[in-house]
């Protein structure tokens, strides 16, 4: 049976452009919003579910972790990551009248991302946003008679029939976004297209109690073992002001004595451990 995978959609998102590089020929299904795709997950309507989970500009997509953390049972089983290229693109009706448009439209990200463009090139402009690029060029392209724009990649554009007026217009060219392939099971997606380029695991720690030197201790038990980490960041626990969890991704793949006893000392310590996901990284 085709497995099917769901995304952030619609088509012509950044999010399309990490599922084509993991996956080729099985049953995609876009999902307006990142919830309903991890629900589709979870309810087993797809096996898989590709979603941001960091921007190199904007940092974590708060929405994609807090969803993970709520519902344990889902797993990391591959990461790839995609360069960001935002270019505005208009109707083709209005290719040449561009630069009278009102309102351009984008996720809050790409705005974000090419805040400079709008304030000085378009400061005429009124910026709202959408669920996502997709979302905004495939409204665009279904009112030509509105004066209006999008902010998206080139794949939208070419998905939608769009044109692009000024390309690369982000603020920063080195711009990248973390998607993540979420799965019910623990078993290590490769991507049929790209090189591998390392392996990562993924913790979610709580501390047991607020107190001085707690999260130096979970820190060192990295350290000694000559373990690198190459993300720590906290997420609150929605339990009340000052709690938190705090995500650390290590930089090797999970293994039978390394990683379990460096979890086995932090449970030692009050610690609560849980595995996100071990799984290989891709650079698209």
């Amino acid at each position: 049976m085709t497995e099917r995978i769901g995304y952030l959609g619609p088509k012509g998102t950044f999010t399309k452009a990490a599922v084509d590089a993991i996956f080729n020929g099985e049953d995609k299904q876009a999902y307006r919003t990142i919830p309903e795709c991890i629900d589709a997950v979870k309810q087993g309507y797809v096996t898989f579910g590709v979603l941001p989970l960091e921007n190199a500009l904007e940092g974590t997509v708060n929405l994609t972790i807090d969803y993970l953390i709520q519902y344990k049972m889902l797993k990391i089983v591959s990461e790839v990551v995609v360069p960001i290229y935002q270019h505005l693109m208009v109707h083709p009706a209005n290719k040449q009248a561009w630069k009278n448009i009102s309102t351009v439209y984008s996720h809050p990200h790409a705005l974000a991302q090419c805040h400079r463009f709008l304030h000085n090139d378009m400061r005429h402009v009124t910026a709202e946003t959408f669920t996502s690029t997709g979302a905004a060029a495939k409204y665009v392209s279904e009112h030509p008679e509105l004066q209006i724009g999008a902010i998206a990649n080139e794949l939208a554009a070419k998905e939608y029939g769009l044109e692009i007026v000024k390309p690369d217009i982000h603020d920063f060219s080195n711009n990248h976004t973390r998607f993540v392939v979420l799965h019910k099971n623990d078993n290590a997606i490769r991507s049929k297209r790209l090189k591998e380029s390392g392996f990562k695991t993924t913790l979610m720690i709580a501390l047991p109690t607020d107190h001085a030197g707690a999260l130096h201790q979970v820190l060192s038990a990295f350290a000694w073992r000559n373990i690198n980490l190459s993300k720590i960041e906290s997420r609150p626990m929605k339990t009340g002001l000052g709690n938190y969890y705090f995500l650390i991704d290590i930089e090797q793949k999970m293994d039978d004595i390394l990683i379990p006893n460096t979890i086995l000392e932090l449970e030692a310590l009050g610690c609560s451990v849980e595995v996100l996901g071990s799984y290989p990284y891709y650079l698209y």
